[in-house]
């Protein structure tokens, strides 16, 4: 048996799961979502507990077993508290902005750049220096956070660009002078 399919996901107070199909949706106080789960895969409510079921045995069955359990628990956690990812910008003239939903971002081109807001996720500037990223949907947040890093990516000698908060950049060392 799968160690993390096995185990059983709580659904704390106040939040609604059902299941339709191959569709479980849960509703809670920051929202709703819903997660589709592949054939084989069956997720029954029991009592105060969500149970993921595999039909076989099968090598792929097992992956999705694990897989499943880990979507659906992500869901039941993001309608209770939101999931958040920070980032902050290094290097002299790099800042970001918001002018309304989007985010303005001075990264050393020529031009600005418009990273354009994404509906579900609230991406805030404290300061000009760092970016706050927060969402009820865990993917999503990664891949707003991941797509917004990926405009300037830490470079290896100086460190400048957008990294996540607490990553740390190895830099290379420069030409050697003879």
């Amino acid at each position: 048996m799968s160690r993390i399919g096995s185990k059983p996901v709580l659904i704390p107070n106040g939040v609604k799961v059902s299941i339709k199909d191959n569709i479980v949706f849960v509703e809670g106080p920051k929202g709703k979502l819903q997660q589709e789960v592949k054939e084989g895969i069956s997720v029954v409510i029991d009592g105060q507990n969500i149970l993921v079921n595999r039909s076989s045995d099968d090598k792929k069955q097992k992956a999705f077993h694990g897989l499943f359990r880990s979507l659906i628990a992500n869901i039941v956690k993001g309608v209770v508290e939101k999931y958040s990812k920070k980032l902050e910008i290094v290097g002299v003239g790099y800042r970001a902005t918001m002018k309304g939903k989007d985010l303005d971002l001075s990264i050393g081109k020529t031009h600005p750049v418009i990273y354009k807001g994404v509906e579900g996720i609230e991406i805030k500037t404290p300061d000009q220096t760092h970016i706050e990223i927060s969402g009820i949907d865990k993917q999503k947040v990664g891949q707003v956070a991941a797509e917004i890093r990926d405009l300037s990516k830490p470079e290896p000698y100086k460190g400048k660009g957008i990294r996540y908060e607490g990553e740390h950049v190895r830099k290379k060392e420069g030409k050697a002078v003879k």
